[in-house]
């Protein structure tokens, strides 16, 4: 799902002989993978984590992340499980300071109450200080793994962002010894991005592009094997949607004041395509 001008998506239209300069304009964009495929289901929302940080006073704190875990059973040891769309690696939490952030996650989790997450972290931690590079000793207890209490409900069909905010400074502790222990400080904040649209087109064998329009923005995705699309991510607000079948022997439709409030699916009558 992406933004794309109105103006834009009217020069498309325009090509109403051939359909198909429509659909490859937009698989150069990278659009054609979107909200609407397999992955689509009426239980599952979607999650994006990112990484951000309060400053320290170091050099740089690396942190090696290896995996991101989450737990929707309530069972603190039981019921993890990992999550595709995982970007492991060495992150300088310095580097993410004064509102910088950098995506972690971006992954389909099961609706419901989200209880914990889980960051499993690799041997790489350390802290830079004067140019030296020291190792950071995890805790015992933090070895299979940091648990973040989450409690919080998500929603099916909701595009939710989670920050993590972690404090340098209060995470690195010097022991009487002179080495360094991690023992992070994180403070999560879960929000809902907008809302969503949320529907079905007939017959479903009809590939169809379906356009939320405000104003001048556009989000856009397209029907899957089945005919359902859904538009995650949408701000709130009022919008008219524009359906424009791929098959040019079929008429394109609007249906207007589609209104969209944060948090919430928008379901939408479904659409049935006429031949012209």
């Amino acid at each position: 799902m992406v933004l794309v001008p109105s103006c834009l998506i009217l020069n498309i239209y325009t090509m109403k002989s051939n359909f198909l300069l429509a659909l490859s304009f937009f698989s150069l964009l990278g659009v054609f993978t979107s909200s609407c495929n397999s992955k689509n289901s009426s239980s599952t929302a979607h999650l994006q984590i990112k990484l951000t940080d309060a400053p320290g006073d170091y050099d740089a704190v690396l942190i090696d992340i290896k995996d991101v875990q989450i737990n929707v059973t309530g069972d603190g040891d039981n019921g993890w499980q990992s999550l595709a769309g995982v970007k492991p690696g060495v992150y300088n939490l310095l580097d993410l300071v004064n509102g910088k952030d950098t995506l972690l996650l971006d992954a389909n989790i099961p609706s419901g109450r989200l209880h914990q997450i889980r960051l499993v972290l690799g041997t790489g931690n350390a802290v830079v200080i004067n140019g030296v590079t020291i190792p950071l000793e995890t805790p015992s207890a933090q070895q299979s793994g940091l648990k973040l209490n989450v409690q919080q409900d998500v929603t099916d069909g909701i595009l939710y962002t989670m920050t993590l905010d972690f404090d340098a400074a209060r995470s690195i502790v010097q022991t009487g010894s002179g080495k360094y222990i991690l023992k992070p400080v994180i403070r999560t904040v879960l929000n809902a991005v907008g809302g969503s649209i949320k529907g079905a087109v007939v017959p479903p064998t009809v590939l169809t592009a379906v356009y939320a329009v405000q104003g001048t923005d556009t989000l856009t995705t397209f029907t899957d094997s089945l005919g359902r699309y859904l538009l995650r991510g949408v701000p709130a607000g009022t919008y008219a949607l524009q359906y424009w079948p791929a098959d040019t022997t079929y008429k394109s439709q609007v249906k207007t004041g589609i209104a969209v409030t944060t948090g919430n699916v928008t379901v939408v009558d479904t659409v049935r395509l006429m031949k012209k």
